[in-house]
């Protein structure tokens, strides 16, 4: 399931446990994508970042972030 369908699922009317578990599903989703993001953009060398826009100091203070930080 992708976290569109979760999304979408999560809107519908679902009974009050369901909707629970949906949603801390959706929210150990978005903090695995957290976490994996920013631990490759620790690993982007500083060509790569410059490439995207990035400035080096700005990736390293992004990947130093916990993951339940947005």
């Amino acid at each position: 399931m992708s976290l569109a369908e979760a999304t979408s699922l999560a809107s519908s009317p679902l009974p009050p446990l369901s909707r629970a578990v949906v949603s801390f599903a959706l929210t150990v989703a978005t903090w695995e994508l957290r976490l994996r993001t920013r631990k490759h953009l620790q690993n982007l060398p500083p060509h790569m970042l410059r490439d995207i826009g990035v400035d080096v100091s700005a990736a390293a203070m992004e990947a130093e972030k916990p993951f339940w930080r947005g």
